[in-house]
């Protein structure tokens, strides 16, 4: 059995000044798509196979919000440099406590604190409001600087799914990360 070696402590600055974390806007989301179809078409990190077009994007944006979820934005000097949002992690009613979580970092971006900084506020605000698990689905390999940047954060090893996705001619796994929002499985939650 092959064992999972996790990278070393997030070494992530923080980021520059003049970055912003916020709410997207519906004027964020041409900027987001372009971040996210490059991922689609030129990586594994996403297991989407074509880039969703601009209204699917839109779309999904007012999911989160419709559920109560932040959908957030890194910007600096007015361009969208980074973003985050928290789904569902299944639809049934059990899981109504867990949030998964996606952070995209616009390229040549990467290194600079941007995934840091959403994804350490998109932590805050789903602790805030209630929930009390986040987990993360990361393709592997080819992905050491989110599994890094979750690690840096406090999400630890929760598994790992062989072979489960396939794109670009080939079989890719994915490690699952989880953290424990605020008081975690320690209390029960308020419905």
């Amino acid at each position: 059995m092959a064992v999972l070696t996790m990278p070393k402590p997030d070494r992530h600055p923080l980021p520059q000044p003049g970055v912003v974390v916020r709410d997207a806007t519906e004027a964020d989301m041409a900027q987001v798509h372009a971040i996210y179809s490059y991922y689609v078409s030129n990586t594994t990190v996403s297991f989407e196979l074509a880039a969703p077009d601009l209204n699917e994007m839109r779309a999904r944006r007012l999911a989160a919000l419709d559920r109560g979820l932040p959908f957030l934005v890194a910007v600096e000097a007015g361009e969208v440099k980074a973003f985050a949002y928290a789904s569902p992690f299944r639809m049934r009613a059990a899981y109504r406590f867990t949030v998964e979580n996606s952070v995209y970092v616009g390229r040549g971006q990467t290194g600079r604190g941007l995934g840091r900084a959403v994804l350490a506020e998109l932590v805050r605000r789903c602790t805030a409001a209630g929930f009390r698990q986040m987990v993360a689905v990361i393709g592997h390999p080819g992905n050491p600087a989110s599994l890094a940047l979750h690690q840096g954060l406090g999400f630890t090893h929760a598994g790992e799914f062989k072979a489960i996705g396939y794109k670009f001619g080939r079989w890719i796994d994915a490690i699952m990360l989880q953290r424990s929002l605020g008081e975690g499985s320690s209390t029960a939650p308020e419905d």
